[in-house]
């Protein structure tokens, strides 16, 4: 018994079915519109929009920043300074050589009030009278969307956060130093050595 031969089937390509120009089913305006297609003229103007940078950056460093620097504070920074046994206004002086006013919004504040009794020592942390309280008028307590929504209206702040989404959001948005906590000191990044931020 010999084997037979395997044929091999013919494989069409699947192409587009076109309407033609002079088919009953075409509106006049259809075909009007076809034939009226210019070519681009190779040598015309281009006009492209380019994203405008604010004035203040000099390639990834913000030179507004300066002391006394206002760092927006997260609802899990203050948290890990308590687990890290640092004082806030004395470690982010530490990390900067600088004076620092440690800012709160009404977001961050509604998030560790519903935290519980659990965070109560970081509530009464961001109820010192050190800490400026920065009045938020959105709708909802999302803490992140406010913070992300601050800093790019208003390129002034610092972002001290441990929150690795919300670290993602910022480093997306130029200018904006982040603050955060390693080996139980407070780091910075996106800052210019010479503004006294550490080497690490």
């Amino acid at each position: 018994m010999g084997k037979g031969k395997k044929r091999k089937k013919k494989t069409v390509a699947a192409t587009k079915k076109l309407i033609s120009l002079r088919d009953t089913r075409l509106k006049e305006s259809d075909r009007n519109a076809a034939k009226k297609k210019k070519k681009e003229d190779p040598n015309a103007v281009k006009i492209v929009d380019v994203p405008q940078y604010p004035s203040c950056l000099f390639f990834q460093y913000n030179t507004q920043l300066g002391p006394p620097y206002y760092v927006l504070v997260d609802t899990n920074f203050i948290n890990f300074s308590i687990k890290s046994k640092l004082d806030v206004m004395q470690s982010m002086m530490d990390c900067l050589y600088a004076k620092c006013i440690p800012c709160i919004t009404d977001c961050v504040m509604a998030e560790l009030e519903k935290l519980g009794l659990k965070y109560r020592v970081a509530l009464r942390i961001a109820k010192d009278p050190r800490f400026e309280r920065l009045p938020c008028t959105h709708h909802g307590t999302y803490a992140d969307d406010c913070l992300v929504q601050r800093v790019t209206q208003h390129k002034c702040y610092i972002v001290a956060t441990v929150d690795r989404d919300l670290k993602r959001r910022i480093r997306k948005i130029p200018g904006v130093p982040i603050m955060y906590i390693s080996s139980y000191r407070y780091n910075i990044e996106r800052m210019p050595d010479d503004y006294g931020a550490p080497r690490l």
